[in-house]
């Protein structure tokens, strides 16, 4: 029989890994619902149909704001000056805040990436001319390139980390768990090996490398 300080010890340990793994879960849960569907809707992009929507707008910079084109190096890669900024959003839609343009000696060029579609803009140097063209791909692609972290800047990097991290937690903590009970439960380590040798023989015989 065990002592009663190995019991009080047990009891303590299952006591923090049920409360770890049930934080861990309720953080991740959502996260975890959301990556598991775009992990399909990945799998099987081919047969889900999307509909590109494409927006063209246009406008022209007044003589003030045209007159900062023409500052600066003619060519190279920089920020667009930041006067321009409400004027853009306001005209034609364009949120170019923090994004660098490719200069040269007639346009300023502005890839504006993003998630679930694409868009730019581009401002003529000499007329002030301005086009922005943004293309939407629907939900699906949203999600998706959600999933991947694909132009969805830095905040949604920290919380793609953060979600990591606490399944990382969860999984570890559901291990140690599955061990304190396996006695009990004589499939416990034949089922997480399944879940190891599974993938494992799918790659080797049947992933080409």
């Amino acid at each position: 029989m065990k002592s009663a300080a190995a019991q009080t010890r047990r009891s303590f340990w299952l006591k923090q890994l049920h409360q770890w793994h049930w934080i861990s879960a309720a953080v991740s849960l959502i996260g975890m619902l959301l990556f598991a569907v775009t992990g399909f809707t990945l799998n099987h992009a081919d047969a889900i149909e999307a509909k590109p929507v494409v927006v063209d707008r246009k406008a022209t910079l007044p003589p003030e704001l045209l007159a900062l084109l023409a500052k600066g190096p003619t060519e190279g890669k920089r920020p667009l000056p930041v006067q321009l900024e409400p004027f853009l959003d306001k005209a034609v839609g364009a949120d170019v805040a923090g994004r660098v343009g490719d200069w040269s000696a007639d346009e300023v060029y502005v890839a504006l990436a993003r998630p679930g579609g694409d868009a730019w803009v581009s401002i003529d140097r000499q007329t002030g001319a301005i086009e922005h063209e943004k293309t939407t791909r629907g939900a699906i692609s949203l999600l998706n390139d959600l999933h991947k972290g694909r132009n969805a800047g830095k905040a949604w990097g920290w919380f793609i980390d953060i979600f990591a991290g606490a399944c990382v937690i969860f999984t570890i903590t559901g291990l140690i768990l599955l061990q304190f009970h396996a006695r009990a439960r004589p499939l416990t380590w034949p089922l997480v090996g399944l879940g190891l040798v599974a993938p494992i023989l799918l790659v080797i015989l049947f992933v080409h490398l």
